[in-house]
């Protein structure tokens, strides 16, 4: 072995001269990444062996599968572990397996760089052992910024551009690493010489507030307004007070995107809650009825649940120009940081016009749809009804709770259940709404704070995916926890009960078994296997002290809920063709007639039908 590579430590070893991944991780250490997700391979071994000599505060975390470490890199920043995400994964399959998880942060707009591994550049071309062509896989996830490393002199500037890449237009950025190269020796500082570059680590500025003429017509624009709506999405995170403060001085009810879910505190009358296909009944009427529209930070695509357009004059705010007037004909389009911008809107605005009968209207609608919540929540169940799990853990929820939601059933009944307040943090995949994205995101917002509680919701479906085996690295991780409340709570119907609805009201036809029914698990059980506390729920009676076990354990644990899979699921304007449909799927044989009927199908129609808005 040459004296430059020696191992430290040794007996009159000199220092080890610094390789290619021992410049890549201090590069990225400079801007903010120390957190890498992801799963070992020989095409990173360069990199793997740097984070383990490396006396930065870098923590590499090794998930069951690459998808899971692309979707924890993504919330990462979406819980605010760091402003950047990080997934390291191996060539071949490594990188193929990483794609989903990347589409949903470039999807939810999340700034993540992926370090992919590759065959050695003297194999390239040979038809190498997982040899794949990832510049031609990743030309789309990552078509901001993508880059080979094919010389030592390239790292300071390919990480540079990646980070600033990625930070800027929060987006993903990659960058293949072959790994002959990752072990060659560094060139930290680039020669002062034709053909290099000499780059900067320092994050670039954003823009932050339009121009004042711009804000100025924007105020005259919702000024003018009687009965103004907001809709705010994850742009609106961090401007708590300013979307409060604005609703105020406008009188306006205000409705959430998903992704905008803790923007706002919940329990104000004045909050009508989700918005779209999950949303609620009264984010329906709030937009029906509005003659002013202000958007802030969001792009939720269902057009159907925006106003009729030339119903009301619209002003949409967002960092992103570009996202400006896609999904609503806006009258005054402003780009700028959600809070300094409302700041600025609240400087141009006058006083607010007090109590209205446009908020007096929004409250009673908000306050008649969480009673039939409630009691749509507390009706018998075959065994249980999962929306009591819901309202339950409402009742529950720790002031700092971390809150991680699956896409399926399970995002209808946090949608209409549970209401977030300041302090709590929760996402989901919001774009792409892949299943399985709910454990990924729990594993990395425990990450990002090991001293609080948190609480992931998941349907059997999003479980059997990936679920049960990241529950492997929760056995693996959580006692390195300040806080060991770690509680998953599966919503077992042994049914993907939400595309089944969608077959019933979108088709007309009955639910499919064979596509649809899934096996049995005894999930609780599986906990105990891995030294994790299971609880079983098989009747209501169960349900709050399971939740007040759960919330005060000592090790993480898993509710195998075994909830009624013909539980009604209907959005919030629920048609006159979607109700003839799935009547027509019950008439045509539906496996689970009996229980729609049990469940009351005409009874819960009828508390959806739209009422007479009094002027």
């Amino acid at each position: 072995m040459s004296r430059d590579h020696t191992a430290p430590g040794e007996a009159g070893a000199l220092p080890r001269r610094p390789t290619v991944a021992d410049h890549i991780v201090s590069r990225l250490f400079s801007w903010g990444v120390h957190r890498y997700f992801g799963y070992p391979g020989d095409g990173i071994n360069g990199l793997t062996s740097a984070l383990q000599r490396t006396n930065q505060r870098a923590q590499f975390i090794q998930v069951r599968h690459e998808e899971t470490a692309g979707f924890a890199a993504s919330a990462h920043v979406k819980y605010g572990g760091g402003p950047l995400g990080c997934a390291l994964v191996t060539s071949g399959p490594g990188a193929i397996h990483l794609l989903n998880g990347l589409y949903d942060a470039k999807l939810d707009h999340q700034p993540v760089i992926a370090l992919v591994g590759h065959t050695a550049v003297t194999a390239e071309g040979g038809g190498y052992y997982q040899e794949v062509d990832l510049l031609a896989l990743y030309k789309d996830v990552a078509a901001a910024f993508l880059a080979q490393l094919d010389h030592p002199a390239q790292v300071r500037h390919l990480i540079d551009r990646a980070c600033r890449t990625a930070l800027a237009r929060r987006t993903v950025t990659a960058l293949i690493l072959p790994l002959d190269l990752q072990d060659e020796p560094a060139v930290p500082n680039p020669p002062h010489a034709h053909g290099y570059y000499q780059t900067s680590n320092v994050p670039s500025s954003t823009p932050t507030v339009p121009p004042e003429a711009d804000v100025r017509r924007a105020a005259e624009v919702l000024a003018s307004g009687q009965r103004v709506a907001m809709l705010v999405g994850q742009g609106a995170l961090g401007a708590t007070d300013e979307v409060r403060e604005i609703a105020d001085r406008l009188g306006a009810g205000v409705s959430t995107a998903l992704l905008g879910f803790t923007a706002v505190d919940h329990r104000e009358p004045w909050v009508t809650g989700a918005i779209g296909l999950l949303g609620t009944r009264p984010s329906w009427q709030l937009m029906t009825g509005c003659d002013r529209l202000l958007i802030v930070g969001s792009n939720m695509p269902y057009s159907e649940f925006y106003p009729p357009p030339g119903q009301a004059r619209a002003v949409q705010i967002d960092l992103d120009g570009t996202q400006l007037g896609l999904r609503y004909p806006t009258e005054v389009n402003l780009t700028g940081d959600a809070r300094p911008t409302l700041q600025a809107l609240l400087r141009e605005l006058g006083p607010g016009p007090g109590p209205t009968a446009w908020r007096a209207e929004i409250a009673a609608a908000t306050s008649a749809w969480r009673r039939v919540q409630r009691d749509l929540a507390e009706q018998p169940a075959d065994p249980v009804n999962p929306q009591l799990l819901f309202h339950t853990l409402n009742e529950r929820l720790p002031d700092d709770v971390l809150l991680a939601v699956d896409c399926g059933t399970a995002t209808a009944w946090y949608a209409r259940h549970i209401q977030v307040r300041p302090g709590m943090r929760a996402s989901l995949s919001g774009t792409l709404l892949s299943m399985g994205g709910a454990m990924p995101y729990a594993l990395s917002a425990k990450f990002a704070h090991p001293d609080r509680p948190l609480v992931a919701l998941i349907g059997d479906g999003a479980m059997q995916m990936n679920g049960v085996n990241e529950l492997i690295t929760v056995a693996k991780y959580w006692r390195s926890w300040a806080d060991p409340r770690f509680v998953v709570l599966v919503l077992n119907n042994r049914d993907l009960a939400f595309v089944s609805w969608e077959q019933r009201s979108s088709e007309g036809t009955p639910m499919f078994p064979d596509s649809q029914q899934l096996p049995d698990i005894a999930y609780h059980q599986w906990a105990q296997v891995l030294g994790l506390q299971g609880e079983l729920v098989d009747s209501p009676e169960q349900v709050p002290d399971v939740w007040d076990r759960a919330l005060a354990a000592d090790r993480p644990v898993v509710i195998n809920a075994l909830v009624d899979p013909a539980e009604l699921m209907l959005p919030p304007h629920f048609t006159a063709e979607q109700a003839r449909k799935t009547a027509a799927a019950v008439l045509r044989g539906d496996t689970d007639w009996a229980g729609i009927i049990r469940r009351g199908l005409p009874s819960t129609l009828a508390s959806y039908r739209p009422r007479r808005r009094e002027r």
